[in-house]
């Protein structure tokens, strides 16, 4: 498995679209036990999750919050026209 497989296949694993076999796994845990850039990612993903499930919101700063806002939709404009 390459580290392109195995960020495709957890994408849709996490997305819903892909039921992962055993043989899947088993892939998935030769490709990390020798991958170290994949290993991050995916422990970043369970942090992530970890973060999702305990539900604590972290209120932003109102500046902060403004400027991520304003960058988000340009990039959104960008990508996706105004008309979007």
């Amino acid at each position: 498995m390459t580290c392109e497989e195995l960020l495709k296949a957890l994408n849709e694993y996490v997305d819903g679209t892909l039921d992962l076999t055993q043989a899947d796994c088993e892939r998935f845990a030769a490709h990390l036990s020798g991958c170290n850039p994949c290993q991050i990612v995916v422990d970043n993903i369970r942090g992530t999750i970890q973060l999702f499930r305990a539900g604590v919101p972290f209120p932003l700063p109102a500046e902060f919050q403004s400027r991520l806002q304003g960058a988000l939709r340009e990039r959104w404009r960008e990508k996706f026209g105004a008309s979007a």
